[in-house]
């Protein structure tokens, strides 16, 4: 027997945890009766209200922080822009270029969160949360063209040396872009903990590695005044080199997404905490993906095969009410209850179809 559960629909996991199911410690008829009253009139905070709300207030704060992070990035890129036309700097070029790329990364993500916020349909019956995933890919993008612009002045900066002036001006410039850089990470990294999103603290953490970039700007224009003239596109190509470490990491994130990669501790987790519910005699069989901000799973039970099918129900209910309270960020668990023996016939049968 399968039992599908949503906890979106039935139990959107919002705040509030103090109610409770009561699937355990009574038998029959009587047992099947208060459970169904119980569950009537105890007031539930997790009901699909909640649950729209808590995802709305999430993605808000997503887009808020991205709103307000492009605009102090935006705000760093351009000043450090308008240095760079008059000292020449390659290297803060490659610093101000990637500054600009990390800016617009927040437009992908942003519609992202935008579209994720639509209820599902029966086209689309998981919502539009993976529209994540697609931002992703987007982001990659976006650092894999600022590597190679960087790389290509610097290069050409190496074959045809250009004078670089107001060195002191050039190191400010450098600093600049950390702090913009700095704030804007912790402030992404911050909110991205909070609501769940691993896509913003991504980003918070490229911003911090950009941060240290910008501040490898400082030791180009101390190489020039030391008198050593290349030292300015030499740091260029270090900073094209840094980039390509970013994008590295952020293509191996967004390929590990877009092939439902989850972290094989939640999977154990699952199944440990599914096989810990009175009644379960064990738990296997799970499948695991991401679907935005939130986690869904699929797993197997097995049960005592003289469960009646509404204890059988209320167990599969119990389970999810468990993992769902249990396992970080996951909203919606599917529960196939399988008795403890005489399983294996219906098995032969579905593997035939495999």
């Amino acid at each position: 027997m399968t039992e599908q559960h949503d906890h979106a629909e039935h139990h959107g996991h919002g705040h509030g945890h103090a109610h409770g199911h009561g699937h355990t410690g009574r038998s029959g008829v009587l047992a099947s009766v208060w459970r169904h009253v119980r569950h009537a009139v105890t007031p539930h905070s997790h009901d699909s209200a909640d649950r729209l709300d808590t995802a709305l207030e999430t993605s808000k704060r997503g887009t808020r922080t991205l709103i307000w992070s492009f605009a102090a990035l935006f705000v760093t890129a351009i000043a450090q822009l308008v240095i760079v036309v008059f000292t020449g700097s390659v290297a803060l070029l490659g610093d101000t270029i990637h500054n600009f790329a990390d800016a617009l990364t927040a437009v992908p993500i942003g519609i992202a969160f935008v579209l994720g916020r639509r209820v599902a349909t029966r086209r689309y019956t998981y919502g539009l949360g993976r529209a994540e995933d697609l931002a992703g890919v987007v982001v990659v993008l976006i650092i894999a063209g600022s590597a190679a612009f960087a790389g290509y002045e610097s290069v050409l900066r190496l074959i045809n040396p250009q004078p670089v002036s107001h060195l002191w001006v050039v190191a400010a410039a450098g600093v600049i872009g950390f702090a913009g850089n700095e704030i804007v990470a912790r402030y992404r990294i911050t909110v991205g903990r909070e609501i769940g999103s691993a896509a913003l603290v991504a980003d918070g953490l490229h911003a911090r590695t950009d941060g240290f970039t910008s501040l490898a700007v400082v030791l180009g224009a101390a190489g020039v005044a030391l008198g050593f003239p290349l030292a300015d596109p030499i740091i260029g190509l270090g900073i094209t080199v840094a980039i390509l470490f970013v994008l590295r990491d952020a293509a191996k994130e967004v390929f590990r997404r877009l092939m439902d990669a989850v972290d094989p501790a939640t999977v154990d987790l699952v199944e440990r905490t599914a096989g810990e519910v009175d009644g379960v005699l064990g738990a296997g069989q799970v499948r695991m993906r991401w679907i935005g901000h939130s986690l869904r799973a699929e797993l197997a039970v097995t049960v005592d095969a003289a469960l009646t099918v509404d204890r059988a129900h209320h167990l599969a209910h119990e389970v999810e009410h468990r993992l769902v309270h249990t396992v970080p960020r996951l909203t919606a668990a599917i529960v196939h209850t399988e008795p403890g023996d005489g399983a294996q016939e219906a098995h032969d049968t579905l593997a035939r179809h495999q």
